[in-house]
């Protein structure tokens, strides 16, 4: 297991030398259960964890990015973004809600869809490693209708640790 975590670490780090990246402190406020919007970054991947072993929530769903013509075509409710790449926006029942305590630092794949962090707290601090643009260049949200809460069936377990 550690072998393959240095392996993931390595790899990671290799790709973000290809970019300007940066390792940040952020603290939020006020961010409750539920949610309207989901993001996703078509050309990298993010990693997050929070300062403290205080429990916060994730909502994520498997990346949707199409990336030949044949499942573009044959596709149902295709999107195409301002970045240009196609994407099929997930439904609320695609979502994956966990409950993340402890030094638990998660890398979003490629393409991840994800929400959060939410907590109970009035404020928490995450460390955030990123490319120094991913929220402006590679930056794609989806809002939802209606408000997705999360609620105590839509929970799982943070199996993923990565320290």
């Amino acid at each position: 297991m550690f072998l393959e975590n240095l392996h993931m670490f390595i790899l990671l780090f290799y790709k973000l030398s290809l970019a300007v990246c940066r390792f940040y402190i952020m603290r939020l406020e006020d961010r409750p259960l539920s949610f309207r919007n989901i993001t996703h970054h078509a050309s990298v991947t993010q990693c997050l964890g929070s300062v403290g072993a205080l429990p916060w929530y994730i909502g994520v769903a498997r990346p949707s990015i199409l990336k030949n013509d044949d499942e573009i075509n044959e596709s149902k409710g295709v999107v195409r973004s301002p970045a240009g790449h196609y994407y099929i926006p997930p439904s609320p029942e695609d979502i994956q809600v966990f409950r993340v305590e402890g030094p638990t630092f998660l890398k979003f794949e490629v393409g991840t869809w994800h929400s959060g962090p939410y907590f109970k707290e009035k404020t928490m601090d995450f460390y955030n490693l990123e490319l120094s643009d991913t929220n402006v260049s590679f930056y794609i949200c989806w809002t939802f209708l209606s408000l997705v809460c999360l609620g105590v069936h839509m929970f799982h377990e943070c199996l993923i640790i990565f320290i």
